[in-house]
């Protein structure tokens, strides 16, 4: 596969002639919604790095591994499923970094954050028993 040097949108000739695939493949990719490239108000097609990462991975699977369209696109949906997880996981452990730096800091004072309140003793004297005479 053709390594891409610059940034920028291709158009669809330019895209199909560096992977070397007829510009009818990339509009079945789009019409199955491999592929989503952006219009111009003409309605040409403009594919941009991203897009072609996308189609690199595709033709990966295509060609390499003789998936055909569905598994391409079932693939493709667990790979976002996947990214969309991983990127929930990442927050979440932020959260709890955050949570365990405040509580940690809270600790410090052990009145202000704890999980269940505390309570200061409260000593009550002893009575004392006077004696009558």
């Amino acid at each position: 596969m053709t390594k891409r040097r610059s940034k920028g949108a291709y158009m669809i000739s330019a895209v199909a002639e560096m992977y070397g695939i007829h510009p009818q493949t990339l509009r079945l990719y789009e019409r199955e919604g491999l592929l989503k490239p952006s219009r111009t108000e003409g309605n040409t097609r403009l594919y941009t790095d991203e897009d072609l990462q996308r189609l690199e991975f595709i033709l990966s699977l295509a060609r390499d591994l003789g998936v055909n369209i569905s598994g391409i696109a079932i693939i493709l949906q667990m790979r976002e499923r996947m990214e969309e997880m991983q990127h929930q996981i990442q927050e979440f452990v932020k959260y709890i970094q955050e949570e365990v730096l405040s509580r940690a800091s809270a600790a410090a004072d052990p009145a202000r954050g704890a999980i269940v309140p505390l309570r200061r003793p409260f000593v009550t004297p002893a009575p004392t028993h006077a004696r009558k005479k």
